[in-house]
């Protein structure tokens, strides 16, 4: 993720903004009446809700086993510090990226002071979850042994760590555990009209949807762009996966605006009986090669209602 770089920059943040109390001194700037002695009183929240309240016996939610480690996760403040290395930069003083290297839900708790509400656009390309491109670790510390060890790059004893396999119990579940502190960090640090890019495969499609609508919310959901990532060869089951996916969120989706591609003039060069029309782009192949009589035995009819051939 692209980033200015102060001249004057010499490390970032020894520690990462508190959540908690961030979340508890915006609710004090909207609702006042609602704390006592530095407590919040629901009842009186209620109240001021009013019908807004969900308070029903039964409600849509998703959870998983995890979903209180994912949240404790968030709330924990990162102590590390970020030490820019001038010595294996390339023009440090002029450059415009930033390039930081370390366990990246340490790295987001710590950019969340500098760079809350200021990210335009953000891309992540996180573990698919196939069961064996991912390690799940439920422990974050700021060295960098731990950083290789959570990445599954080291054990204890600095021997690679196992992968994810489904044959474990919490297969989904850490996965989710590990995903969610890291969007949730992310959405922080966007402009109210920033977008979220995240790629994903059918693996965990559907969990990444449903955190995502939970973190960014279903009316901030921009699309799902379908990617063709594999072609031609084969496999033994009947239908062969061959796409990826793309999941695109914005912040705020009032705030945020897509600019397509300017809508080009349609020419109405043909003309029959009924007026004059367009030429548009036909069912059979075109250019060379393109004639029945070029390759007969590729040209196939559709039978109609009636039982006649028709060839296309």
């Amino acid at each position: 993720m692209p980033k200015k770089v102060s001249k004057n920059t010499k490390s970032v943040s020894r520690q990462s903004l508190n959540l908690t109390e961030e979340n508890l001194e915006k609710l004090k700037g909207i609702f006042p009446e609602i704390f006592s002695e530095g407590k919040i009183d629901f009842e009186k929240l209620k109240i001021l809700l009013g019908s807004e309240i969900e308070d029903s016996v039964e409600k849509y939610n998703f959870t998983w086993a995890g979903r209180s480690n994912a949240f404790k996760n968030i709330q924990t403040t990162a102590k590390g510090t970020l030490i820019p290395d001038e010595k294996d930069s390339v023009n440090f003083d002029k450059t415009e990226n930033l390039f930081i290297e370390g366990d990246n839900l340490e790295v987001l708790k710590l950019l969340q002071k500098p760079y809350q509400n200021k990210i335009k656009m953000i891309y992540i390309d996180p573990p698919y979850n196939t069961g064996k491109d991912f390690v799940y670790k439920d422990n974050f510390k700021d060295s960098i042994g731990n950083y290789k060890k959570i990445t599954g790059q080291i054990d204890e004893e600095g021997n690679r760590t196992d992968t994810n396999k489904e044959s474990n119990g919490r297969f989904h579940s850490d996965w989710l555990t590990m995903m969610y502190p890291r969007l949730y960090l992310a959405k922080n640090l966007l402009k109210d009209d920033g977008v979220i890019f995240v790629s994903i495969d059918d693996h965990e499609v559907h969990n990444l949807r449903k955190i995502m609508d939970d973190i960014f919310g279903e009316e901030n959901f921009v699309s799902c762009v379908t990617r063709e990532a594999i072609k031609g060869g084969s496999q033994s089951r009947d239908i062969r996966n061959v796409n990826d996916y793309i999941l695109i969120y914005t912040k705020d989706m009032d705030s945020t605006e897509f600019s397509g591609y300017e809508k080009e003039e349609v020419v109405l060069d043909l003309e029959d009986k009924k007026g004059k029309y367009a030429r548009g782009r036909e069912l059979n192949k075109w250019g060379a090669g393109s004639r029945r009589e070029d390759s007969p035995g590729m040209w196939f009819p559709i039978k109609g209602p009636r039982g006649e051939e028709v060839y296309p």
